[in-house]
């Protein structure tokens, strides 16, 4: 990796209350009387204004910087991430694009080659297949086939993984496909500072960056810190966080599942059950097995969660990565992975529902995971 990459220089959510509220009383009230995690702050922000404050704060540093994708301009973003960009920066360095991610993308890629800091946003990621060709081929191989003499300083982001009601053709998470790329570098954000700090990363790192959002999050507040609300803060691309630490079995998820697994550490917590150490993996690619391998040295067992499928996923290769390691002499009980299901995405609602992981079936894994040692 390191000869095809040029070196780069909790939670109390209102709308979250809401559906746990209906979903799961006891559970909503103990999120919000115990806020334990390590992202604190004041100031709440949803996923959606932190990414807009990230476009608009790295785009008035530096003019290179543009954004270009479907939407993105007169309309104010898909899912209003660029509002108020356009009246600010203009239509040269905020294109609305015609509905054809092979040509914008490829554009993009072009404009990055030239020195341009292109900020190519896909509706969602479900529509760059049409474009996997430049993101593969073009952006991540090329630094590396011209011997480093070109660089593509390319970020691509937009919404991945299930929404809701979209049914399996948008309904898909690419961190196992892109993350799989040698050339490319792969975030994905669960919270505001997360989304914020890596997406500046990613803008200024001078290699191409695969940000995976997702869209149920947009529009989630949670509290942002005081060094997060600065326009210097950007958070290290190959570096999780431990949003909870604990000592009987490591949990770790990126986007979306985080937010489950922390739940999940609480109710085991209040259950009088375990308690749970929950790592943010942040990043996909680099995957930061050292934050893993030194959890599952202290806790003894590993559960990962993702909403892909299970094969060939991210958490299958987080478990290669502890069978190669030295964790795998700590190990108490074999790794587990709790994953979307291994089926095109249902589009009835009730389906749906079964086809990922949440709080109540990681909960319940866990439970399965204490009470099974190897060998046994």
């Amino acid at each position: 990796m390191s000869s095809m990459l040029k070196k780069a220089v909790t939670v109390s959510i209102p709308s979250v209350r809401q559906a746990l509220l209906r979903s799961n009383p006891v559970l909503a009230n103990a999120l919000l009387a115990k806020r334990s995690y390590n992202s604190k702050g004041g100031v709440e922000m949803t996923v959606r204004d932190a990414l807009n404050s990230a476009l608009e704060e790295e785009m008035t540093a530096d003019e290179k910087v543009y954004l270009l994708g479907e939407e993105v301009g007169q309309y104010n973003g898909a899912y209003k991430v660029s509002k108020g960009l356009l009246d600010k920066f203009g239509p040269k360095r905020v294109i609305d694009t015609p509905i054809t991610e092979s040509g914008f993308c490829g554009l993009a890629v072009g404009s990055a080659f030239a020195g341009l800091k292109p900020v190519c946003e896909f509706m969602t990621w479900n529509f760059a297949m049409q474009a996997i060709d430049q993101i593969v081929n073009s952006a991540a191989k090329t630094h590396y086939m011209s011997g480093g003499n070109v660089d593509c300083p390319i970020t691509f982001r937009g919404p991945n993984g299930a929404a809701a009601g979209v049914a399996a053709q948008h309904s898909q998470c690419f961190a196992a496909w892109y993350g799989s790329v040698p050339g490319l570098k792969v975030v994905s954000p669960w919270n505001s500072e997360d989304a914020k700090g890596l997406l500046k990363a990613a803008i200024r790192d001078p290699n191409p960056v695969v940000v995976l959002e997702n869209e149920l999050m947009y529009g989630i507040s949670f509290p942002m810190s005081e060094a997060a609300l600065s326009k210097d803060f950007v958070v290290e691309i190959g570096k999780a966080k431990i949003e909870k630490e604990g000592t009987d079995v490591t949990i770790v998820a990126h986007s979306r599942s985080v937010g489950f697994a922390l739940e999940a550490a609480l109710l085991l917590e209040k259950e009088g059950i375990c308690s749970a150490e929950v790592i943010n993996l942040r990043s996909i690619r680099p995957l930061d097995t050292e934050t893993i391998i030194k959890s599952v040295k202290k806790t003894n067992r590993l559960v990962t969660v993702e909403g892909g499928w299970p094969q060939y996923g991210v958490g299958s290769e987080i478990c290669a990565q502890i069978m190669e390691s030295e964790a795998f002499d700590h190990l108490d009980a074999p790794v587990v992975r709790v994953t979307g299901a291994d089926v095109p995405t249902p589009y009835a609602q009730n389906l749906e529902a079964y086809a990922f992981p949440d709080t109540e079936v990681i909960a319940r894994v866990v439970k399965r995971i204490l009470n099974k040692k190897i060998g046994a």
